[in-house]
C-alpha cells in the first residue's frame, strides 16, 4: 500500500525466526567505529556461530582492504541463504514502532517505514519532500552501491527526522495495546531495543493523516514563513545510504524497457526510521575530525597561510590541556573558534571576521583544501571528545574539535540555507547508532 500524499509505502518487514538470538542478530551501524577495528573483531567473536546481521553488511572499517569484491559476494550469499533457509520470515504489511534505551536516554522513538525515492533529491538547492541536511560525499557512494546493487534485500541504519512538537505521529502510538515483535539488550554497550507491531488500518490511518497535517502547504508555509515546496522529511543519520538507494533507482529506472512497470519495483522505496526532531530521547552531538598521516608543524603552517589568504587570519594559542582550551573557545566572541591536539599538545583555533555562519564550515572549507593538497593524509570523522584526544595525541595525527548544533534550528536552518555542511552533527554518539534489524526485499 502506498500513501503518496506524504511519500510512505506500507512494507512487508523481514524479521529474524522465532528463536534467533537477538542481541546477537543486531549489530551497529556499518560507518561506525571506522578507526577501531578491535570493535568489529569483538563482534565477530560474540556473534560467531549464529545468524546475525554482521554477516549481512559491509564495516566500512574494512574498505580499505583488498578483500571488498569477495566480502560483497559473501554478504549477496549469506542474504540469499537467509531468505532460502528461513531464517528471515515476511510480516503482514506494517509498521514496527520502535524505543531504544541508550547509554545516554532512557527513551528514543521511532518508527519503522519504507519511503518512495522518488520525493528524495540529494542535490544542492532541491526542493524535494525528503531533503538531505549535509553535503552528500559522492565519492563514499560507489562502495555502497557496489554493495547493495545485487543485494536481495536492504536492512537499514538510516534515521529520517520529521519536525513535529506538538507530538502527533509517533509518540500517541505508544498508548494502544500493541503486539510486542522484540525486547532485548544489544550488544557493545548498545542499550535495549524494544518493538511494536503496527498493523492495525486505523493506526496506520491516523499515522499517515498526522503526516498529512505537517506536510499541509498553508501549514508549512506559516510555520517557517517560505513559499517554497514542502519538505515533510529531513535526513538524520544514514544520509549516504538513502543517497545509495536513490542513485539505484536512477540507474533501475533508466535501464528499464518498461518504465510504467517499474514504477512499482520495490527498490522505489527504502526502509528507515522516522523520529521526531523534537524526542527528548534525541540528542544531537558534534562530529569531530581527526588527521592521520600529518606533520604537525606545516599542519599549522598551511592553517594561518589558507585563512590570511581569505582574509580571515587565524591564531593558534597553545594549551595546558583540552579543558583550557575548550573555555577560551567557548569565550571567543565574533571569532570561530575550536578546541584542536596536534601530536598530543593542546591548543585552539581563532579565525577571525569567519567568512560562514558555521565553525564546521569554516573548519571544513579548510580541511578540504589541505586535504587536496596534501593526498597522503587521511581524515576521519569521529564521534566523541575521548576518540578525538587519543587518536590526536599520536605523533603524526591531529584532532579537531567541534561544538554540536541545536536540533531544534535544525530543519528552519534547512528551509531556509539548504543542506549543512557534510558530517555537521551526530544523532547521539557512536553506541546510540541505529543497530540493523529489521530487512525488506528490494528484488
Amino acid at each position: 500500500m502506498i500513501f503518496d500524499t506524504v511519500g510512505v509505502q506500507l512494507p512487508k518487514i523481514l524479521l529474524p525466526k522465532e528463536g534467533t538470538d537477538m542481541q546477537r542478530w543486531a549489530v551497529i551501524a556499518c560507518d561506525q567505529y571506522t578507526s577501531d577495528p578491535e570493535y568489529w573483531q569483538r563482534l565477530e567473536e560474540q556473534t560467531r556461530g549464529t545468524i546475525s546481521t554482521l554477516a549481512l553488511i559491509f564495516p566500512e572499517v574494512y574498505l580499505e582492504e583488498d578483500d571488498a569484491a569477495q566480502r560483497i559476494a559473501a554478504i549477496n550469499r549469506t542474504m540469499e541463504q537467509y531468505l532460502a533457509d528461513g531464517s528471515l520470515v515476511e510480516q503482514s504489511p506494517g509498521f514496527i514502532l520502535v524505543d531504544r534505551k541508550t547509554c545516554e536516554v532512557e527513551s528514543r522513538k521511532g518508527l519503522v517505514l519504507a519511503l518512495d525515492l522518488e520525493r528524495y533529491d540529494f542535490n544542492p538547492g532541491a526542493q524535494s519532500l525528503i531533503r538531505a541536511t549535509e553535503g552528500t560525499i559522492l565519492d563514499r557512494l560507489p562502495p555502497r552501491i557496489k554493495v547493495r546493487r545485487n543485494a536481495p534485500i536492504e536492512l537499514p541504519h538510516i534515521m529520517v527526522l520529521i519536525d513535529d512538537p506538538q507530538q502527533t505521529v509517533i509518540e500517541p502510538l505508544f498508548n494502544e495495546p500493541l503486539e510486542t515483535l522484540y525486547d532485548f539488550d544489544l550488544l557493545e554497550n548498545g542499550g535495549h531495543l524494544r518493538g511494536y507491531r503496527i498493523d492495525q488500518p486505523e493506526l496506520i490511518d491516523k499515522v499517515v493523516a498526522a503526516l498529512e497535517q505537517l506536510a499541509d502547504p498553508a501549514a508549512y508555509r506559516e510555520k517557517y514563513q517560505v513559499d517554497g515546496e514542502v519538505m515533510l522529511y529531513a535526513m538524520g543519520d544514514g544520509n549516504h545510504s538513502f543517497a545509495t538507494a536513490k542513485a539505484i533507482w536512477e540507474k533501475l529506472k533508466q535501464e528499464a524497457p518498461d518504465q510504467a512497470a517499474v514504477m512499482n519495483h520495490p527498490a522505489r522505496y527504502a526502509l528507515v526510521e522516522l523520529v521526531n526532531v523534537h524526542d527528548p530521547g534525541l540528542e544531537f552531538e558534534a562530529i569531530h575530525r581527526v588527521l592521520f598521516g600529518v606533520d604537525g608543524e606545516q599542519l599549522k603552517r598551511q592553517m594561518k597561510s589558507y585563512f590570511a589568504g581569505r582574509g580571515t587570519p587565524l591564531t593558534f594559542i597553545p594549551c595546558i590541556g583540552l579543558s583550557e582550551a575548550a573555555a577560551l573557545a567557548t569565550a571567543a566572541e565574533d571569532e570561530h573558534a575550536f578546541p584542536v591536539v596536534i601530536a598530543g599538545q593542546f591548543g585552539v583555533c581563532r579565525v577571525a571576521a569567519p567568512e560562514y555562519t558555521l565553525a564546521v564550515t569554516t573548519l571544513q572549507a579548510f580541511l578540504d583544501r589541505y586535504l587536496q593538497d596534501n593526498p597522503a593524509v587521511r581524515v576521519d570523522y569521529i564521534h566523541g571528545s575521548l576518540s578525538v584526544t587519543e587518536l590526536g595525541s599520536q605523533a603524526d595525527s591531529a584532532g579537531f574539535y567541534l561544538p554540536a548544533i541545536s536540533k531544534h534550528d535544525l530543519f528552519r536552518t534547512i528551509v531556509l540555507d539548504g543542506a549543512l555542511p557534510r558530517k555537521t552533527f551526530s544523532m547521539g554518539e557512536a553506541d546510540e547508532k541505529r543497530f540493523y534489524l529489521e530487512c525488506r526485499r528490494i528484488r
